[in-house]
């Protein structure tokens, strides 16, 4: 014998069915995590507001669950959320492979699982997800080639996600040549961020097809072969980051990248002169190309770009060197290690300073706090614990770190960020800007809780939907970031300033607490037992086992289709008799029948 829940509307049956889905999935995904938030108890996250998961009409439509400890492994159960929009799962602790069925979740626009420990090979199947903006699978033990389609269209591959933004593979141990397949003119990418792989062949001139690229980061492979000449069509390109490759021939020409703010191409065997009309553009600010063969003669007097703040040609094979009078006062050049520099005691013969930035956020106006262990004096002068971590610039288009003008607008647009966004924090600090060996800008942030000493997960959670959503947009010369959150381990500590008489006064009335307790709980016990009886009667539905056959009503199988007449024959002609109630919409009548096999 079945039972079924019809409605004339023909949705409720489905609905259940489908939130049935979501249930068994989500405990699978518990099932196969380790460290998850306190709060994740009962069978509705979005009832409940699980701490981490957002949803929309009982929909789940993003997970955001930043260095949170979270342990484990992504399961294919995650394709059950049909509707996920965000999956944010940076730096966790998740190893093992990304499921293939994450190809199915056709509505999902954020994927970032950065800096986790994800290993073997990209799925194929993301390239199913035509919705995607971002795919960040950075920082993992990826491995293997990058997957493109098959010329028959029976495999899917990277190569179709025509409309995602940003492809950021960095630091993984992706192999093979970049196939010239995976871009085409048809792309709308901006970032392509594949540093620090072990990529090998030669770049693919079909990068150039990809007109609104604006990032480029191939340093840190086995690249081998020239620079595309094709690279000088790319007339929006502010950052070109080629170093530590096998690259040989000269510098491209790159006059008609007038938007280029940064290039780098360091340890790439690049030989011949420098092409004077790469001073001259107008964005140039960094040129940086020490440790390759570059030779003759670098002359400077003609014009160029008023931006330009920094030229290192370092240990090349540069003969001589005629400066402009703005060098070492507006540009810094680096020419140590070239024969331009033997005998030559100018500065720009100088072993370069170390370009990092003292700078940190002073006190607005007050007298830095005395804190207790851990805590720490916020820029408003209040002890606190506050959510750190760092904030990592991929293509800032600035190189002067010691210019601490830079930083105030940096500190003010987070403010204004979290105001509008009504998150609790009550201040922002920043400091020990410096550069990573991907020239990457590394900024240490300190976010201070607004109302009391420390962040509940919930805070963390919006913070970090901030800055992944893009909400947080940073002053436009940083450009594109993320952030690497350090652990928070004061989410219990609660206010450090209780009432010490109070705590005794607990102390002492625990043992009268408990007697208490233990006499009242057989009548808890047995008022439980009467509820529970009283709850099966009024809601058979809850104590219902998606995962099992069995339970308090009997298993509701898939919808099934009946015609009128055998509806009229299994509710007695629509009986009031069989109704048990009706709809918000109009007259939505429900029945409960059997059908006997």
């Amino acid at each position: 014998m079945e039972l079924y829940l019809l409605s004339t509307n023909g949705v409720a049956l489905a609905s259940k069915h489908r939130s049935m889905i979501i249930v068994a999935a989500l405990e699978n995904l518990k099932d196969a995590w380790t460290n998850i938030p306190p709060n994740w108890s009962g069978r509705d996250p979005c009832g409940s507001s699980w701490v981490g998961i957002q949803c929309n009409n009982s929909r789940i439509t993003s997970i955001i669950l930043p260095s949170m400890g979270l342990n484990g492994q992504l399961t294919g159960d995650i394709a059950q959320l049909s509707e996920l929009q965000i999956l944010y799962l940076v730096g966790c602790g998740f190893s093992g492979t990304i499921p293939d069925t994450i190809g199915s979740l056709q509505q999902l626009f954020a994927l970032d699982l950065n800096s986790n420990s994800f290993s073997e090979s990209i799925p194929p199947s993301i390239g199913n997800l035509s919705k995607l903006y971002v795919l960040d699978l950075s920082n993992n033990n990826l491995s293997r080639t990058i997957p493109v389609s098959s010329g028959s269209g029976t495999t899917p591959g990277l190569d179709m996600l025509v409309n995602t933004l940003h492809f950021h593979f960095g630091n993984n141990q992706l192999s093979g040549a970049i196939p010239s397949s995976l871009f085409s003119s048809s792309m709308a990418l901006i970032h392509v961020l594949f540093e620090n792989n072990q990529f090998n062949g030669s770049i693919p001139s079909t990068l150039a097809l990809v007109q609104m690229l604006e990032v480029v980061h191939l340093d840190g492979n086995s690249l081998t072969g020239s620079v595309p000449s094709q690279f000088n069509n790319l007339t929006r390109i502010n950052v070109l980051y080629l170093s530590n490759n096998q690259l040989s021939g000269p510098i491209p020409n790159l006059s008609t990248t007038k938007s280029l703010n940064y290039v780098v191409m360091e340890n790439t065997r690049l030989y011949g002169p420098l092409p004077g009309a790469l001073f001259n553009l107008p964005q140039l600010q960094t040129l940086s190309l020490s440790n390759n063969q570059l030779n003759g003669t670098l002359d400077v007097r003609s014009s160029y770009g008023n931006q330009l703040e920094l030229v290192d040609v370092q240990n090349n094979s540069i003969s001589d060197f005629i400066p402009t009078a703005r060098v070492g006062t507006t540009v810094d050049f680096i020419l140590v290690g070239n024969p331009a520099c033997v005998g030559r005691t100018n500065t720009y013969c100088a072993i370069p300073l170390s370009n990092s930035s003292s700078y940190s956020t002073p006190p607005n106006n007050c007298i830095p706090q005395m804190c207790s262990s851990n805590e720490v004096s916020s820029p408003n002068c209040i002890c606190a614990y506050p959510y750190t971590g760092t904030l990592i610039f991929r293509a800032p288009s600035f190189s002067n770190l010691r210019n601490h003008t830079i930083y105030k607008p940096l500190e003010e647009s987070l403010m204004t960020c979290f105001n509008n966004t009504e998150l609790p924090v009550d201040s922002v600090s920043i400091s020990n800007a410096s550069k990573n060996t991907d020239n990457y800008l590394l900024i240490s942030i300190e976010l201070f809780p607004f109302g009391q000493d420390h962040f509940d997960r919930t805070g963390i959670s919006g913070i970090a939907f901030v800055f992944n959503s893009k909400t947080f947009k940073p002053p436009s010369t940083y450009g594109t970031f993320y952030f690497q959150a350090n652990p928070y381990n004061y989410f219990a500590e609660g206010n450090n300033s209780l009432n010490r008489g109070v705590i005794t006064g607990a102390a002492v009335g625990g043992f009268v607490v408990l007697l208490l307790a233990l006499l009242a709980g057989f009548y808890a016990f047995r008022q439980k037992r009467r509820a529970e009886k009283a709850d099966r009667v009024n809601n058979p539905f809850a104590s219902w086992n998606p995962n099992t056959t069995s339970g308090g009503v009997p298993l509701l199988q898939v919808a099934k289709c009946f015609s009128y007449d055998d509806l009229k024959k299994y509710t007695n002609n629509f009986a009031e008799a069989n109704s048990i109630g009706s709809g918000g919409y109009g007259k939505v009548n429900f029945f409960i029948f059997y059908l006997l096999e």
